[in-house]
Parts: structure tokens; sequence; C-alpha cells
């Protein structure tokens, strides 16, 4: 399946947000005629399909990779990315532009939104050139190699015809150095509630943005 078009998913709750990704997509632009012709010039820019894909990373100053799993469900809509020794979760809804940062040792949780969108070095966009060198098997999987450049630098990365990232060396499209490989992947349903606070977490408030003026303790009081 090309990228943009819609990918019904079975398992329960995926109706709706399938539709939508596919509403997003006709939003943007993204037909699926359209996006056929247009796959043709960069890879597919999210998985197609659920997929779980444990890899090491290791940005530039770091001594060696670190052990990171993450989850890419509805097309690359919803991801979560797990953090080495199961200290927390980030989930990523690029449908809603929101974040979520679970907590574990102290069971909480709490929800941001991106308003600028979402950028990490698990995902591609069309703000990146790209282009198309040979292919490679990483975590015994084919992907064909890209170069990618952003304004923010070069980088080299590795896709598989379905959109899952396997490699990866160089500046992402934040300007952050370094590199990251596949070390597994694995295909097949992912449970929505993979991409939820787990029960009894707390939620709190994040910390209010630099220069919000602090909230008033009294509600009578005016301002002089």
């Amino acid at each position: 399946m090309k990228q943009g078009a819609a990918c019904p998913v079975k398992g329960k709750g995926r109706g709706p947000l399938g539709m939508m990704m596919f509403v997003a997509a006709i939003a943007a632009g993204g037909a699926p005629a359209m996006a056929q012709e247009a796959a043709t010039v960069h890879p597919p820019l999210t998985p197609t399909r659920d997929v779980q894909v444990d890899y090491n990373v290791q940005p530039d100053g770091m001594p060696e990779p670190k052990a990171v799993r993450t989850w890419f469900a509805y097309n690359g809509g919803l991801m979560r990315i797990d953090s080495p020794l199961a200290m927390g979760e980030m989930v990523l809804n690029r449908m809603t532009r929101q974040v979520m940062i679970i907590i574990n040792p102290q069971k909480v949780y709490s929800q941001l939104d991106a308003r600028y969108g979402i950028r990490n070095p698990f995902l591609l966009d069309l703000s990146m050139s790209f282009v198309r060198k040979g292919t490679a098997t990483v975590a015994g999987v084919t992907c064909t190699q890209w170069d990618v450049t952003t304004d923010q630098g070069n980088a080299t990365t590795c896709v598989t015809e379905d959109g899952v990232i396997l490699q990866e060396d160089g500046v992402d499209g934040d300007g952050l150095r370094g590199k990251l490989e596949a070390t597994k992947v694995v295909y097949g349903p992912i449970p929505d509630s993979m991409f939820q606070p787990p029960e009894g977490y707390r939620k709190i408030e994040p910390p209010p943005p630099p220069g919000t003026p602090a909230a008033r303790t009294n509600p009578d009081q005016k301002g002089g």
C-alpha cells in the first residue's frame, strides 16, 4: 500500500481512527492516486502496518547504544517509544498532535499539545529531500537506502517498502546527530491499550510554557 492511503486495520476501536486518517490524507491533498505518484520520489513516510521495532539508538557523544522499543499503529498515526529500563514511555498521536509522557516510578502521566507538529528520528516527512541509493538487509528485513537532506544537515537511512526505518545515521530533522539500527521487527496487530495510560496512573498537568503569567490564587483579586 502506498503512503497516504488509508489502511483498514482489524481490531477493537480501529474503525473511527482509520477513517480519521483517511479524511486527514484527503484534506492534505494526499488522495490515494496522488500518493502513489509521490511515492516514486521518496520512501513511505510512516509505517503502513502495525509493527513493533526494537532499536539500538546512539546519539553523538554517547559511549554505547541504548536499546529502545517502539510501536506503530494506524498507518503511523500512533507511535509509542519505550525508554530503556522501563522508566517511562512516550506516546505520539500525529492525528491530534498530542504527546503523552508516562513516568512509571511515580505512576503518573501528562499530555502535551504538539502545536508545531511531531518529529523524531523514527519518522520521516515531506520537508526532507530524498535520493534513492541501493538496498540492504537489516534485522533480517530488506530495505531501500536513501540519502536524506534537511535544513539541519544530512543523513542516510534505510526504509522498508511499508515505511519502517531500519537504519539511520547522521543529522535528524531537529538537528540532532546520531545513529540507530533495528535489531528486531515484529508485524502484527497492536492493542489500543498500548497507546493509553496504564490503569491506576494519575494524570498531572504539565508545567506552563515559559513566560506564562502565574495563576491567581484568589478569584476575587483584581489586577492593579
